[in-house]
């Protein structure tokens, strides 16, 4: 893939929030053969704690503004796993995935980095059927009040394209885990190998703007039309169909009432936040 020079193949420093979740720590592994340095954040303990070649680590709640900020000085690109990543009570949200991502930008604005890869997620959309497609330009539907602050995460992404010139793939990460856990992951379902394909095409595709795009692997069952992002060079090679018949085997009967079933966004649509 050519890439112009702003957009290297190769980075000096990238950050990566949200480095002790799940996905995070994946990344942490990978994202260090595309950087001369890496610099990891998260609000918790790493695994392990201690920085490794070619690491720097800052712990950094991202409601706290003036510790983004610092945060963000010297780095080239931004990959954004940070806040808060399940159904919660409003108030953790706020702080962390309302203010937080608002904080990212600004430093990113002031620091002048110009690439953002923001993980935003499937229950974005999580109230439409499980017998719809949706795209890029289906209006959102969100299932509780993580998926809203995701929504409003993209938004926030749109007006900083808009008016400062910072682009953003806002990846709407389906279910990424080593291999999918019930029928509706079959289409949801996103290798640790795709992730990392897809985040690295987000930070090297020459000019995305603001792009929204569905993060799953090559799934046969899906509800995700990607056409609309194809200049980001996304071509998942994993698929969840190998999965397939252990999955049924493990879940054969569904409840077709249950309106986890009936929906994309599955439990997220009947999660009472807990609190």
């Amino acid at each position: 893939m050519l890439a112009s020079p702003a957009t290297p193949l190769r980075f000096s420093r990238l950050l990566l929030t949200g480095a002790a979740g799940g996905l995070g720590c994946e990344l942490r592994a990978r994202l260090k053969s595309y950087c001369d340095e890496l610099r990891l954040s998260d609000i918790q303990a790493l695994k392990p704690p201690q920085a490794q070649a070619g690491e720097d680590i800052q712990l950094c709640p991202l409601q706290d503004e003036d510790a983004v900020m610092a945060l963000v000085q010297g780095v080239d690109a931004i990959v954004h796993m940070g806040g808060v990543s399940t159904e919660q009570p409003w108030a953790p949200i706020l702080a962390a995935n309302i203010a937080g991502v608002v904080n990212l930008y600004e430093a990113a604005r002031k620091h002048s980095v110009k690439r953002v890869v923001f993980a935003s997620s499937n229950h974005v959309m999580g109230f439409y059927r499980q017998d719809e497609v949706v795209n890029a330009k289906s209006p959102p539907r969100p299932d509780g009040f993580y998926g809203l602050s995701k929504a409003f995460g993209e938004d926030v992404a749109q007006l900083y394209w808009d008016r400062w010139g910072i682009e953003t793939v806002s990846i709407r990460i389906g279910s990424s885990f080593p291999e999918p856990r019930d029928r509706r992951m079959l289409a949801t379902w996103l290798s640790y190998d795709d992730l990392e394909r897809l985040v690295m095409a987000a930070l090297t595709a020459p000019v995305v703007g603001h792009s929204i795009i569905y993060g799953t692997s090559d799934n046969q069952a899906s509800w995700y039309d990607n056409s609309l992002a194809k200049h980001i060079g996304f071509k998942p090679q994993d698929s969840s169909d190998v999965f397939r018949a252990a999955v049924e085997e493990r879940q054969p009967v569904l409840d077709r009432a249950d309106p986890a079933v009936i929906h994309q966004g599955g439990g997220f649509v009947k999660a009472a936040p807990q609190g």
